[in-house]
C-alpha cells in the first residue's frame, strides 16, 4: 500500500510541475495575461497576427494601447467584425479596454495584433520576444510562442469555426 500511496504522490508531483513547466503567462500591474500566441509563416509572408488573453484583476479599468514583437517593424491593435454581412478588420486606434474583473481574448476572427513587415519567417516552436503596453498597467515584456500554420487557439477550430487563416496574405493593406 505505501509503495502505491508513494507512486501516486510522485506522479501527481510530477504532473503538477510539468503543467507548470508548460504554463505561459505574464503579469502586469493587476493584469494577468494568458499564453501570447502567433503563428508560423510562410517565407514570404510581411504579416502576422498575435493572440492572447488578458485578465483585469483590478478595480479599475485599463487599456492595451500598443503591441510589438522583435520579428516585426510595427505591431497595432485589430477588431474583426461583422458588418452588413462583411467582414471587416479595422485598427483600433484609442486601444482595447479590459473593465475590471473581465478577460479579454485576443483570438482569430476577433480583437488580435497585427504584426507587420516581418523582418523573419515566424518558426512553428520558437518562442518569439514581444511588448505589451498599457496605459495605466505600462508596459510588460512577454514571448509569443510560434504554434503551427492552422493553429486557431482551440481545439474545435477556433472563433472562426475552423475557417483557417494561414498563409502570407499577400497583398494585405491597412
Amino acid at each position: 500500500m505505501k509503495t502505491i500511496l508513494k507512486a501516486l504522490t510522485l506522479t501527481a508531483v510530477a504532473l503538477m510541475l510539468s503543467s507548470v513547466a508548460f504554463a505561459h503567462g505574464f503579469k502586469v500591474g493587476d493584469l494577468d495575461i494568458g499564453h501570447p500566441w502567433t503563428r508560423a509563416t510562410a517565407g514570404g509572408a510581411k504579416v502576422g497576427g498575435g493572440y492572447l488573453t488578458i485578465t483585469n484583476n483590478g478595480k479599475t479599468p485599463d487599456r492595451l494601447v500598443g503591441v510589438s514583437l522583435s520579428a516585426a517593424d510595427h505591431g497595432e491593435i485589430h477588431e474583426m467584425k461583422m458588418d452588413g454581412g462583411v467582414m471587416q478588420m479595422r485598427p483600433l486606434t484609442n486601444g482595447l479596454e479590459i473593465k475590471p474583473g473581465e478577460t479579454v481574448k485576443l483570438a482569430p476572427g476577433g480583437y488580435h495584433a497585427m504584426f507587420m513587415d516581418l523582418k523573419e519567417p515566424l518558426k512553428e516552436g520558437a518562442l518569439v520576444k514581444g511588448q505589451l503596453t498599457f496605459e495605466k498597467a505600462g508596459k510588460v515584456d512577454v514571448e509569443f510562442k510560434v504554434e503551427p500554420i492552422g493553429y486557431t487557439g482551440e481545439k474545435s477550430g477556433g472563433a472562426m469555426g475552423g475557417m483557417k487563416m494561414d498563409g502570407p496574405m499577400e497583398g494585405h493593406k491597412h
